[in-house]
């Protein structure tokens, strides 16, 4: 009798441990525009009735993850001037901490971006061709102090740059900017550039004479290397900021056959000749048509120096056939569609949409725009953009926005080494295998009702809420 009550016990325990490990608790995290990071635990179903609505597959394995990121602007580093340094601490741990975002990449402009705090550039001394004047002082009390205050909390973000504008005196109109702002008197935003000095249409902004594309070469090299001499690495370029606008603030347009004249006898050799081991990538594309990456990959010598293709937000169309035709090559999301301030749902909405349209077609990386801006959002230029933080400079009060727990509900849980997994539903779902092995699913519910979903991942199944107008991110 006693043998038998042993045997019994021992199946007891045996079924209850076996319980204990099927029932797995996964942990999934919701936001609304109301509720933001909310956290639960919930045990995985044992099977589900009928078919699944979204199929995870776990073994299909997509592209690599580098990361996500966000871009450091002069404008952005002057908003947190206006906190507390434990204030700015707590801004800058959102972003870059193991606790918030926790982003891997950064982008940085090479001189003035459109949120400068005006127009500068390394070099403005004319026909300095050798670069003798070239420096980043400027850099130095603003966009490096940003950075490192990044690189404290995440030592191994990977830095890249590009800039908006060459020095003004190597552009065909002597100017910073493509064409007249139209604002006249001394108000924020006048470029005071005569409008007959325009540069508009399918036009190089560059001086492509000899010596002015050797010094700009010249200046890229000195400026990836001040940057490492001030504790920066920055391990890839793109030389020109939207390569086909015209605005009003820092930029210049490249034709594609002279960006590859640029790139493969000039900076490509520069680089070489100067050890030094940036990759560079063509971008950024703004053209939502194909042709300009087509273009430039037809000249002779373009696959010798380019690593990777840039795609701006106004040219992310042309990713599904550039990914296509050159599959070879690494593809980043360079700049999160701007906005107009809305900083709301909508905001997110359209930023998840890009997000999805992007990694489906083949990116690795993703780049948000500025991270953090004052309660004006304005450029110096007065376009009033999205942010992902808000800082108001009268109340010391910091707002986090709608897109802010976007980008959290990915990059948080989706670092580098990560894998893009293949899903049923690729339109409001994206699922990656994370670096440390576990699968994790963010899915987009558009409704402004909430609606169960059930999950098949491999062999395991889970049914969720999904309140109205929520992302929520899944991870088993």
């Amino acid at each position: 009798m006693m043998k038998l009550k042993t045997i019994t016990a021992f199946f007891a325990i045996t079924w209850a441990v076996s319980t204990t490990v099927s029932a797995q608790k996964v942990s999934i995290y919701s936001t609304t525009s109301t509720e933001r990071w909310v956290e639960k635990k919930q045990t995985l179903d044992k099977k589900t009735a009928g078919q699944a609505d979204i199929c995870v597959y776990p073994d299909s394995l997509l592209q690599n993850v580098v990361g996500f990121g966000g871009t450091f602007n002069e404008l952005s580093w002057d908003a947190l001037q206006c906190l507390s340094p434990a204030e700015r601490d707590k801004v800058m741990a959102a972003l870059f901490s193991e606790e918030g975002i926790h982003f891997a990449l950064g982008r940085t402009p090479i001189g003035a971006s459109d949120y400068a705090m005006g127009y500068y550039s390394y070099n403005d001394v004319k026909d300095d061709y050798t670069m003798r004047n070239f420096s980043i002082d400027r850099d130095r009390y603003i966009l490096i102090p940003y950075i490192k205050e990044a690189l404290k909390l995440r030592p191994d973000l990977k830095m890249w740059a590009s800039p908006w504008t060459p020095p003004a005196w190597m552009k065909v109109n002597e100017h910073y900017s493509q064409k007249s702002s139209g604002i006249e008197g001394t108000e924020v935003g006048h470029n005071r550039l005569d409008p007959h000095r325009n540069l508009i249409g399918n036009v190089t902004g560059f001086k492509m004479q000899q010596g002015y594309l050797q010094a700009y070469a010249i200046y890229f090299s000195k400026y990836v290397q001040a940057y490492k001499q001030n504790g920066i690495n920055i391990q890839m370029i793109m030389p020109q900021n939207e390569i086909a606008w015209t605005p009003c603030w820092p930029s210049c347009t490249w034709r594609p056959e002279d960006l590859a004249i640029f790139v493969n006898q000039y900076l490509g050799p520069q680089f070489e000749k100067d050890s030094i081991d940036t990759e560079i990538w063509m971008g950024t594309v703004n053209y939502p048509n194909p042709d300009y990456v087509r273009t430039f990959f037809k000249q002779k010598d373009s696959d010798k120096y380019v690593k990777g293709v840039g795609v701006q937000w106004t040219g992310m169309r042309a990713l599904p056939a550039v990914h296509k035709e050159y599959p070879d090559y690494c593809y980043m999301q360079t700049e999160n569609m701007c906005g107009n301030s809305e900083n709301d749902w909508s905001a997110l909405e359209n930023t998840w949409n890009a997000v999805v349209h992007c990694f489906n077609n083949g990116v690795d990386s993703y780049i948000y725009w500025n991270m953090v801006l004052n309660e004006t959002c304005k450029s110096w230029w007065d376009w009033a953009q999205n942010t992902l933080i808000i800082v108001d400079r009268k109340t010391g009060q910091v707002r986090y926005t709608d897109e802010y727990y976007l980008m959290k509900h990915l990059s948080h849980f989706v670092q580098p080494g990560s894998r893009l997994l293949k899903v049923s539903d690729d339109k409001n779902t994206l699922a990656f295998r994370s670096h440390d092995g576990k699968v994790v699913v963010v899915a987009y519910n558009p409704e402004e009702q909430e609606r169960p979903c059930s999950f098949k991942v491999g062999s395991k199944y889970i049914r969720v809420i999904l309140k109205g107008k929520s992302i929520n991110t899944i991870v088993i």
